[in-house]
């Protein structure tokens, strides 16, 4: 069932973070507020996926109107559908760890299940209000959804890191995707603890930010956005045989005219099922004004032979056993 809102009642849920009326979940409708299961819109911008075990864990910036300004928050939600939504905490609640001053930021966590330490682990951009401290910050924790301990900040591989991404091989094998500019964006490899940079796989020669990857028969896709600060952009994608590159020519993800449908990639999440296998672009729709309020933008991407297409946004559905993903 579908729940019709007037734009008074939309514009009042905004501004005060009213709980909204719950819909059905049995479908994706990117761009519309994504009520949890207390009827709140889910607050994980900037977000990534962890799957444990047969469910999926959300984690993202928690940008509440409630939230105390002098503190920054990470949120993380479950599902076993990728549709229906049950909050479960604000897994970090951290003032200032680094005395980085007024309007210092914690952006963009991602977090990692290490199997050896059994220790869940999240990497998050951690900056002051300039963005010239350009570090990762580090968290742990013992159980999924509860609250993560700061262990430290660093520049991996001693270079300036501002977006980051995250992404899982086949093997298990973990990476971090960080932006560096002037040079590019970087794939590195995770420690065997994954507390820390390891190696340098590639430097991508570009001037991209928002890195997402993905490997898609035999081939790894990355995507990546211009840096336009909130400002929606025509994004990006390449592909290679090897993380290691060579990577092809970037080429555009969507018309470029469309801007990514106002989004910014965050994560590109496959999903391997019986039938087939999906992979779901994840995006990010700012609001800068109103950041509680941004939106999230998923579909599934048309991928294969070395092509890769983010279709025009509309309503779709998503079965996880299965792996298929049917546009309406």
């Amino acid at each position: 069932m579908k729940f019709v809102f007037t734009l008074a009642w939309l514009l009042l849920a905004a501004a005060v973070q009213l709980p909204v009326a719950t819909r059905a979940a049995e479908s994706v409708r990117p761009g519309e507020i994504w009520p949890d299961n207390r009827g709140r819109h889910i607050q994980v911008h900037g977000g990534g996926i962890l799957k444990f075990g047969d469910t999926f864990y959300w984690f993202g910036e928690d940008r509440s109107q409630d939230n105390l300004r002098s503190l920054r928050y990470v949120a993380c939600y479950s599902s076993t559908n990728l549709t229906d939504w049950t909050f479960r905490n604000q897994v970090v609640k951290l003032a200032d760890p680094e005395n980085l001053g007024r309007g210092w930021v914690l952006e963009r966590p991602k977090v990692f299940y290490n199997a050896p330490t059994k220790k869940f682990v999240l990497y998050a951009h951690i900056d002051n209000g300039n963005y010239q401290f350009a570090s990762v910050a580090v968290f742990t924790c013992d159980t999924v959804d509860g609250d993560y301990r700061y262990l430290k900040s660093f520049r991996p591989l001693g270079q300036e890191s501002r977006d980051i991404g995250q992404f899982v091989d086949d093997d298990g094998s973990a990476y971090l995707i960080f932006e560096n500019r002037p040079y590019g964006f970087r794939i590195a490899k995770l420690s065997d603890d994954f507390l820390n940079v390891e190696k340098e796989i590639c430097l991508i020669h570009a001037p991209l930010e928002g890195g997402a990857l993905v490997h898609y028969n035999g081939l790894y896709y990355v995507i990546g956005s211009h840096m336009t600060g909130w400002h929606p952009n025509p994004n990006l994608y390449a592909t290679a045989k090897s993380l290691a590159g060579p990577w092809s020519k970037f080429k555009d993800l969507a018309p470029p005219e469309k801007n990514t449908y106002g989004s910014q990639s965050t994560m590109l999440l496959k999903i391997p099922g019986t039938k087939t296998t999906s992979v779901i672009f994840m995006g990010d729709l700012w609001r800068p004004e109103t950041q509680w309020d941004s939106r999230y933008l998923w579909m599934p991407l048309e991928i294969g032979d070395g092509k890769l297409s983010l279709p025009e946004p509309r309503e779709w559905t998503l079965d996880v056993t299965t792996g298929e993903a049917k546009i309406k």
